[in-house]
Order: C-alpha cells, then sequence, then structure tokens
C-alpha cells in the first residue's frame, strides 16, 4: 500500500491526539501530504516534525472548526500552498456526555458546533474546489452513537446521527462529481474523549463503560479511513462501523 496516496493533498481535523492524529500518520506512510489541524498549537507542531522527521510531508494549522472563519482560513492556505485538496477528514469532535434533565446546555453548544457544524463548515468549504478538480473524498467521523441512543447521551447521539444524515445527503449531491463521502462509526476507542465529560456521574459511568472491555485504538480507526480512501476511484466505501470484539451495544 505504501505510496498509493502520492501527490494526493488531504486535511485531517482534530489532529492534535487520538484518532485525527492516527490518521495523519497513516496517510502520510502511504505518501499523502496531510495538512493537520486543531487547537493545540503545540501538539500540532510536535506531529508534523514526526511526519516530515521520517520523511513524509505535513503542515500544521492551528484552527478551531466550530469556527467558519477559521476553517475558511484553514482549507484557503491549504489550497495555496499545495493547489488542491483530495481528501477532507472531518475528525474534530466532543462527546460531553450528561443527562438532558440539569445538563448544562453549554455542553450542548459545545457538541453541536464542533460534531455537526464545524464539519459542515469544512464539507462545505472544500466542495467547490473538489468539484473543479473533478474528484474528491470526504471521510466524516461519526460513532456507534449515530447508531444506538442511550439514556446519558441524547445530544451526543443528536450530533453524531446528524452527520450521518448529513453524510448521506452529500452523498446524493456530489456522486456525479467524482466525490465519495465515507462514513466511520468508532465503537469505544481509547482517546482523550472520555476526559472532557463535564458532568461527574456521566464521566464516572463512562470510564467503567470503557474499562469493561478491550477498547479501539486509534490506529485501528486509522487504518480502516486508508482502507476506504485508497480504494480504486470507481469504489466508494460509503459506512464503515467498527466495534471492539467485546463490545455488546
Amino acid at each position: 500500500m505504501a505510496g498509493k496516496l502520492i501527490d494526493k493533498v488531504a486535511i485531517v481535523t482534530g489532529a492534535s491526539s487520538g484518532i485525527g492524529e492516527a490518521t495523519a500518520l497513516a496517510l502520510a506512510s502511504v505518501g499523502a501530504t496531510v495538512v493537520i489541524a486543531a487547537r493545540r498549537s503545540d501538539r500540532l507542531q510536535a506531529l508534523e516534525a514526526r511526519i516530515t522527521g521520517t520523511g513524509g510531508k505535513a503542515l500544521s494549522i492551528t484552527a478551531d472548526v466550530s469556527d467558519e472563519v477559521q476553517v475558511e482560513a484553514l482549507v484557503n492556505q491549504t489550497h495555496a500552498k499545495f493547489g488542491r485538496v483530495d481528501i477532507l477528514i472531518n475528525n474534530a469532535g466532543v462527546m460531553l456526555l450528561g443527562l438532558i434533565d440539569g445538563a448544562d446546555t453549554e455542553d450542548w453548544r459545545r457538541m453541536i458546533n464542533l460534531n455537526v457544524l464545524g464539519l459542515m463548515y469544512a464539507t462545505h468549504k472544500v466542495l467547490p474546489l473538489m468539484k473543479a478538480q473533478g474528484a474528491g473524498h470526504i471521510v466524516n467521523i461519526s460513532s456507534v452513537a449515530g447508531r444506538v441512543a442511550n439514556a446519558g447521551s441524547g445530544v451526543y447521539n443528536a450530533s453524531k446521527w446528524a452527520v450521518g444524515a448529513f453524510s448521506e445527503a452529500l452523498r446524493k449531491e456530489v456522486y456525479q462529481n467524482n466525490i465519495r463521502v465515507t462514513i466511520i462509526e468508532p465503537g469505544l476507542v481509547a482517546t482523550e474523549l472520555p476526559q472532557h465529560i463535564t458532568d461527574s456521574a456521566a464521566k464516572e459511568q463512562a470510564k467503567n463503560f470503557y474499562g469493561s472491555v478491550k477498547n479501539l485504538l486509534s490506529e485501528d480507526i486509522a487504518n480502516a479511513i486508508v482502507y476506504a480512501v485508497t480504494q480504486p476511484p470507481h469504489v466508494n466505501v460509503n459506512e464503515i462501523l467498527i466495534r471492539p470484539t467485546e463490545q455488546e451495544r
């Protein structure tokens, strides 16, 4: 598979840790030039150095994708430097679990702004570029929570169901432009996501749930993404649902 993405330019959001970081490394390993975006500049710079230090190509751009202006700057800077955008990995997201009654509604805004609107902003900005190129691939990171709703995760569920609906509508709009759309739905993955939960009871419940099975690794999800984006042009892997073997729901 080495070299399958040579001459391809990929933007990866949420690249400072977890699935985004692993995906950037995996895409670079098969030849892609990766533009890595997140809010934590120090981590991005370290990842850029790690990729370029092993012969890969990378550019770090600090950006909060929940801010449409920053997303526009991210895509414009990528296009200005490399002349194209072939792959967009919409990975940035948060999982702020908790009951609906009594919730801190700022958590809701953070999830909708990042998980949904941020993904939409980035997609909206790259589409004209991909259409002009005559090809492109948009990969949206959802979750098992985009398929199965549970008490204590209602708004997170809503944000990920939105990703699924948006992705399928998008596919139907752009397939004739030779633009592929893939949705990735991971189960439990060992990342920072549970650490960001602000509700103490929900945080403890998540800790116990994650501790009950052998979690997927970020690299497992990155491998699924590489599989999807390295298929022949006539193959569009629309959806990948990937759970730990021990996870029931």
